[in-house]
């Protein structure tokens, strides 16, 4: 049966037409009929010009059928007309940040901050919104008051224990993190972040806590969240008995939670390489073409840092930004989501970026990059750089040189053993299915190895070995600092004084001085990752 897309007749009762509109939309929406619910909602919109779930529900099926562009506009539109209602607030400024409307999400928040006496709930809801802007010295404050309140569930008490450590506040993040995982042992996310917060020794940790949690769970797993649980108390088990030296049961566990996760987000190697294949063609397409003329450009200016996951990012964003002209903006999504807006085709894993890539020969790149900038300059607070630190830009960067010829992009490189091995030991959640499994690493590995060499042969990315930053750091900081245009300044080299948030899992470690520990580290299980080492081989790649 064909959707329908005409408007019904509309009765002379403004209620009753608008009542009608609603149950159309209502029925489209329930029977996946998207142009016939967004042409209902469209004629709805204009007869209620303050209803805010009418624009959320419009922008949502526009969203259905791919359309990201004219999403927009729907959301833009319920800013202007926000109502003081702290949760639906809190939904337009979601929506808001993953179509790539950060002003708008902010307008959205400074409404939120205006509630003279907000409840914890709402006081947390803002601190995660907060969060997710980077805001961390923010949201660090509004946890505080939702903790002062009684804030008493377990999505904020992690959130409490995510925002302490963020800023350094390792002991607060334990004591919340501790609280978490007594009330809620099932806390799977807990138990990771407790693992990774600090070095584990035989005299201080928490296996016990970990293995009488796994015991709770379901074994076989019952369902997709039970095993979701189990593969990440498995990964706090492996951390701990790594750190402790106990590398037999280690690897143990972190096979077990590897084989859960590889089960529950399987890596599509055909979809990857398709992908990467697509970005190397259009990227040749664009060489191609003649540079247009530079647009000036006012204001703070982006360093981007790409690379493999784990290849040394954090540490050197957190170096970069203890200059006095560079502040961290953290990783922002802003330029693939703004590359998605330009070309209106929705995200929606790799094969939406295919097709998004496949409309960058009529793409305005221009206007690509006065959008990132429009949406991201905010984050200098008065500084002349800021740094975006998103790794998954690497696929970005012909794209990132069109838009923004006078942006730095820096490319952190390390060895492929090292980082595979610190990927394959990383609990990332079903957002990277590449890290679970040694075949599938070694596969992305290569994909990733492609676009860094073809970039890097056309000059589009200064390389930065993480070996040479750890083991050379002033020479390596120096060749750094003036490819990005700045003097040199000694605080560089002791990111452990830098006082700034960092929101990532290496939030920990940046804050002890520079050292060379990580350099491989993998050997300790060298026999179990010859299966990676030769697929590594395989593909042409030096291991080492």
């Amino acid at each position: 049966m064909s959707e329908r897309t005409n408007v019904p007749p509309m009765h002379a009762d403004p209620a009753a037409s608008m009542a009608q509109l609603r149950a159309t939309a209502q029925a489209a929406m329930q029977a996946g009929q998207w142009p016939a619910a967004q042409t209902a909602l469209a004629a709805l919109a204009p007869l209620a010009p303050r209803d805010v779930p009418i624009r959320l529900q419009l922008a949502e099926v526009i969203l259905r059928q791919g359309r990201m562009r004219a999403a927009s506009a729907p959301l833009l539109e319920a800013v202007e007309v926000a109502p003081n209602d702290a949760p639906l607030l809190a939904e337009l400024a979601w929506r808001l940040v993953a179509q790539g409307e950060v002003i708008g999400a902010r307008a959205c928040l400074a409404h939120l901050a205006r509630a003279p006496a907000p409840p914890a709930e709402v006081l947390a809801e803002q601190a995660n919104l907060r969060w997710l802007l980077g805001e961390i010295p923010t949201a660090r404050a509004l946890m505080d008051r939702a903790v002062a309140l009684g804030i008493d569930d377990g999505r904020g008490h992690y959130l409490d224990a995510m925002l302490h450590q963020f800023v350094g506040q390792l002991a607060g993040a334990e004591t919340a993190l501790l609280t978490c995982l007594h009330r809620w042992p099932g806390h799977g996310d807990a138990a990771v972040i407790l693992a990774n917060l600090r070095r584990q020794t035989p005299q201080a940790h928490h296996l016990a806590l970990f293995r009488a949690a796994l015991e709770r769970l379901p074994s076989p797993p019952a369902s997709r969240p039970d095993a979701l649980a189990r593969a990440k108390f498995e990964s706090a088990i492996f951390k701990t008995l790594d750190d402790c030296g106990q590398h037999e049961q280690a690897w143990a566990a972190l096979e077990r939670s590897n084989a859960l996760m590889h089960q529950l987000a399987p890596y599509d190697a055909a979809a990857e390489q398709a992908l990467v294949d697509a970005l190397l063609a259009e990227a040749d397409r664009l060489a191609a073409r003649p540079d247009a003329a530079p647009v000036p450009v006012d204001g703070p200016v982006p360093i981007f840092i790409v690379g493999m996951p784990r290849s040394g990012s954090t540490l050197l964003d957190h170096m970069l930004s203890a200059h006095s002209q560079v502040v961290s903006a953290g990783e922002l999504a802003d330029f693939p989501r703004q590359f998605h807006w330009m070309a209106d085709v929705a995200p929606g894993g790799a094969s939406a970026l295919r097709e998004a890539v496949a409309a960058a020969g009529q793409m305005d790149f221009a206007a690509l990059g006065a959008r990132y900038l429009a949406q991201t300059q905010w984050r200098a607070h008065g500084r002349r750089f800021y740094v975006d630190k998103l790794p998954a830009n690497l696929r970005m960067v012909p794209f990132i040189r069109r838009a923004l010829p006078h942006a730095p992009i820096l490319h952190l490189r390390r060895e492929p053993m090292d980082v595979c091995y610190s990927n394959l030991k990383a609990m990332f959640g079903t957002a990277s299915p590449y890290c679970y499994e040694q075949q599938a690493l070694a596969h992305y590995c290569r994909q990733q190895a492609r676009l860094a060499s073809r970039w890097q042969a056309r000059g589009s990315m200064l390389e930065v070995p993480y070996a040479d930053l750890v083991s050379a750091p002033a020479a390596t900081l120096r060749r750094v600092l003036e490819h990005c245009g700045l003097a040199f300044e000694e605080a560089c080299l002791h990111p452990e004084r830098n006082p700034a948030a960092v929101a990532t899992p290496s939030s920990a470690q940046v804050r002890e001085p520079i050292h060379g520990r990580a350099l491989g580290q993998w050997r300790r299980y060298a026999t179990r990752l010859e299966p990676l080492r030769r697929a590594l081989e395989g593909d042409g790649i030096d291991p080492d």
